[in-house]
């Protein structure tokens, strides 16, 4: 099974990079486009066959290392 974890900064944290980038497409004049926030997604092969443990373990995984849960919101999906 593999688990595909997005991670981004909460709403109303201040993202620098993303206001970089967007900084740096309006200046290659891709004037369409109004906010840019930019996160990170991990990909996790587990060996775990059971979706509801399987959640547990990476909900776990996110909690206590894979995000900063001050800051940033975080979504799971197994597939």
């Amino acid at each position: 099974m593999k688990a595909i974890v997005n991670v981004s900064l909460k709403a109303g944290v201040l993202d620098s990079q993303g206001k970089a980038v967007h900084h740096a497409l309006d200046s290659l004049h891709f004037n369409g486009v109004s906010d840019v926030r930019v996160g990170k997604q991990i990909i996790l092969k587990l060996d775990e066959t059971d979706k509801e443990k399987a959640m547990a373990d990476v909900t776990k995984m996110c909690e206590e290392l894979l995000a900063n849960t001050v800051i940033e919101d975080y979504e799971i999906e197994l597939v």
